[in-house]
């Protein structure tokens, strides 16, 4: 949340100074598209950006807002502000990064967003080792859907993400961020295990064909997976039966389990179920990139740094002494 200091003046005249934490709220708006969501965003009420947003106006004394219907445009003016308002926001940032790295330990406040497997598989651990080695340092953190995390991360919403992409279908970029590959998750049909009673048809699956005719669980339409999955299964010969819909992975697994459906799932969810699951292998070996994304002008921040690196260093992941990337995939999209 951002808190607003009282109008300003210069004394060489009484000219106004343009507030940055008004800027924020301009900056905000280009991103946002409506002051509704800009005061959800930042936990204002819409009536007090509207009125911060009209006393930067009346600082900057040009239109920044013009209203077309019930939309708000930005004037050109108000575009260029908020360029050099991105200067700004970047040149604190590093400023306060380089500060941090002045102090004798690790502290502060690292606003971390990841997508569901990270949060079950990978962050554990990895928030252990954190609090054991930086008892100064506190991770806020949330779960995010990669797209939705890569564009609050870019605006500052959060200081770090943990994002997924799926061959094809490219995570959003943003050049603000540094993108850096943590790992590569082979991608499997999951289904029940062998010989429970009622599950014959899903016993004769050797081949992702042979599930032509089964019912499938899979991500809301949307979603990258989802898409990632139909399209495996058309290069296979056959339109799958779309019958359960869910964003939680772990009710994927249940249904799997039960014997109601068969799933493409990712190593790090069949990793925690592999005595509860039989898995196919498909074809091309596919694995879905797992990255960690930071604003540029963070990079030099202890805080953010340290969760970062924390990630990077665990069993299987890119700066793991021991490791071996899980999958290295030719037809993947890379993240540098």
């Amino acid at each position: 949340m951002y808190l607003y200091a009282s109008f300003e003046t210069r004394p060489n005249g009484g000219k106004p100074v343009l507030e940055l934490r008004r800027l924020r709220l301009l900056r905000e708006l280009s991103i946002r598209g409506t002051i509704a969501e800009v005061a959800d965003s930042l936990s204002y009420s819409p009536s007090s950006v509207s009125q911060q947003l009209s006393q930067l106006e009346a600082e900057a004394g040009v239109q920044l807002l013009r209203r077309t219907g019930r939309t708000l445009k930005l004037t050109a003016q108000a575009q260029l502000l908020v360029a050099h308002t991105e200067t700004l926001l970047e040149a604190m940032e590093q400023a306060e990064a380089d500060l941090a790295g002045t102090m004798s330990s690790v502290a502060g406040t690292v606003r971390l967003a990841v997508f569901q497997t990270a949060m079950l598989a990978l962050m554990p651990p990895v928030l252990r080792e954190l609090r054991q080695k930086y008892p100064q340092l506190r991770v806020e953190m949330s779960q995010q859907e990669p797209a939705d995390a890569l564009e609050e991360t870019s605006s500052r919403s959060f200081d770090l993400v943990v994002a997924e992409q799926y061959s094809g279908h490219s995570a959003p970029h943003y050049s603000n961020l540094d993108r850096r590959v943590l790992t590569h998750d082979p991608i499997r049909l999951a289904l029940p295990v062998l010989g429970s009673v009622g599950n014959e048809d899903f016993d004769r699956v050797t081949l992702l064909e042979h599930a032509a005719s089964l019912p499938w669980v899979v991500e809301p339409d949307g979603a990258a997976s989802r898409h990632w999955a139909l399209q495996a299964c058309r290069l296979a010969g056959f339109e799958p039966d779309l019958r359960y819909e869910t964003a939680d992975l772990q009710a994927h697994v249940e249904l799997v389990q039960t014997g109601n459906a068969v799933a493409m799932l990712p190593d790090l969810v069949l990793r925690s179920n592999q005595h509860t699951l039989r898995t196919v292998d498909l074809p091309g070996a596919p694995a879905r990139t797992i990255f960690t994304a930071m604003r540029h002008s963070s990079t030099k921040s202890p805080g953010i740094q340290a969760v970062r690196n924390m990630l990077h260093a665990q069993p299987g992941m890119s700066d793991a002494n021991n490791s071996v990337i899980l999958a290295t995939p030719k037809d993947f999209d890379t993240v540098e």
